[in-house]
């Protein structure tokens, strides 16, 4: 039987955004070579910009290598609309740790062309939150990479915690290091970043 993956290198990084989505198995911290993520326009219709990646030969990423059931597709393609599903080689993922990949087919979603986010479909807080608690699942270093790793921060950015536009938000995070994590890549202040869900 083969096992199939999908590459998550937004908010699939964290383990509360899949499961809303469906069902997934184990997942292996990894970089991809080959693909370079953004910050890009991807849905109009959710108000905001997402991270996505574009093929770049001499660029890299970090993710999470999740094993998901052929039958759970359907779920994540829809929840990918407007991104491509293409398949990854082996020798393009590099685990952060001493293990052994599982075999199978790896995908990965990624677009060909980047939208530069704007005022009209700014980066939200609500969104980034998502994926540095799932970053923080696998540790400083690798949300360290992602940050690094991003392109596009110097976007318009808007902290919307008090009125989430990013429908698979969780309120219930704590955000003070994230907004300390934030404010050197990003256009916000540190004051403008300090706004939490509870207030």
């Amino acid at each position: 039987m083969n096992r199939h993956f999908i590459l998550g290198y937004g908010s699939l990084i964290s383990s509360t955004s899949r499961a809303k989505t469906g069902e997934t198995g184990q997942v292996w911290p990894v970089k991809l070579k080959g693909y370079e993520r953004t910050w890009s326009v991807m849905s109009q219709a959710l108000g905001m910009s997402s991270v996505a990646v574009i093929q770049a030969p001499d660029k890299a990423c970090n993710g999470v290598l999740i094993e998901v059931e052929e039958d759970q597709f359907p779920l994540f393609d829809e929840r990918e609309h407007g991104y491509e599903r293409s398949q990854v080689s082996r020798d393009q993922l590099h685990p952060y740790h001493e293990e052994e990949l599982p075999e199978g087919t790896y995908w990965v979603y990624h677009t060909d062309e980047v939208v530069a986010p704007c005022q009209h479909y700014p980066i939200v807080l609500s969104y980034v939150d998502v994926i540095l608690a799932g970053c923080l699942e696998h540790g400083d270093h690798f949300l360290h990479d992602f940050l690094s790793l991003t392109r596009g921060w110097r976007a318009p950015l808007v902290n919307d915690r008090r009125a989430p536009v990013y429908p698979r938000a969780q309120t219930e995070l704590s955000t003070e290091r994230f907004s300390h994590l934030l404010a050197p890549v990003s256009t916000l202040t540190l004051n403008e970043l300090a706004i939490t869900y509870d207030a």
